[in-house]
């Protein structure tokens, strides 16, 4: 780290210091230790360190001793599940894209909302791309979204529903559980999942989940079109394509 590198706010750097420290050794460390080799005064790592084990940054296996915590290793395995998604998709999602001429998109689960995090598209493809990279999106108003839900058994989808009201944008939204779950239990028999301008009017969208080594849905593969032009025919070539993407990332169908 340079000097201008360095956070501004003091506190900040000395957690990233303590983390480093931690980092760098196999075993737990000592509160002794840690002060000595980050030049902190203890009482401050003591301070620091209290907090960083509230939020499961680090951990206390015993009073006194201290190491990294669960909580970096599940947000690093967030990080690298994204980055291994994104790499893996982004080659064929460009060869799905010049079947279809419309927007192919990559999408993961955030909480009750989908976010897209790739996007394969051209100015051409005739219709308006309102969803960038980064973007969220209901999850029951996007066929990415129900694929999702699908996933959630059914207590968990009456809570979502309960939680966010099921709010519509359309006239075609979803609003009401009991038609989410029969929409859901079509997601689950077929593996693929629609949105008919439930989200935009105009716009229809169909995909197709991408799996993990340990089968778990990762992310969701979707082709979108002006409503008028999606076509059935590339509903396999949708399949297909997420089913390579979860090839690559270990899935054994």
């Amino acid at each position: 780290m340079t000097p201008k590198d360095h956070p501004t706010i003091q506190v900040l750097e000395r957690s990233f210091a303590l983390l480093d420290m931690l980092a760098s050794q196999q075993d737990p460390m000592s509160l002794k230790d840690i002060a000595e080799r980050t030049g902190l005064h203890p009482s401050t790592a003591h301070r620091i360190l209290n907090d960083l084990t509230l939020g499961r940054f680090v951990d206390r296996p015993q009073a006194g001793s201290y190491r990294l915590g669960m909580r970096l290793l599940e947000l690093g395995n967030l990080v690298k599940a994204r980055l291994d998604v994104r790499d893996a998709a982004l080659g064929p999602m460009r060869d799905l894209h010049k079947v279809t001429h419309q927007p192919v998109n990559l999408s993961m689960r955030q909480g009750d909302e989908i976010v897209y995090i790739e996007r394969a598209y051209s100015e051409r493809s005739g219709m308006q791309v309102v969803r960038t990279v980064g973007g969220r999106a209901p999850l029951h108003l996007t066929s990415v979204g129900k694929l999702f839900l699908a996933h959630d058994d059914s207590a968990r989808v009456r809570a979502y529903a309960a939680r966010t009201g099921l709010t519509g944008h359309t006239r075609n939204s979803i609003t009401e559980l009991p038609r989410l779950e029969r929409e859901l239990a079509g997601v689950r028999a077929s593996g693929i999942a629609r949105d008919d301008e439930e989200l935009e009017l105009g716009v229809r969208c169909m995909a197709a989940g991408i799996f993990d080594d340990q089968g778990t849905l990762l992310a969701g593969l979707s082709v979108s079109a002006p409503a008028d032009r999606l076509e059935e025919s590339w509903l396999e070539r949708v399949k297909t394509t997420a089913a390579q993407i979860s090839s690559a990332l270990g899935h054994k169908a």
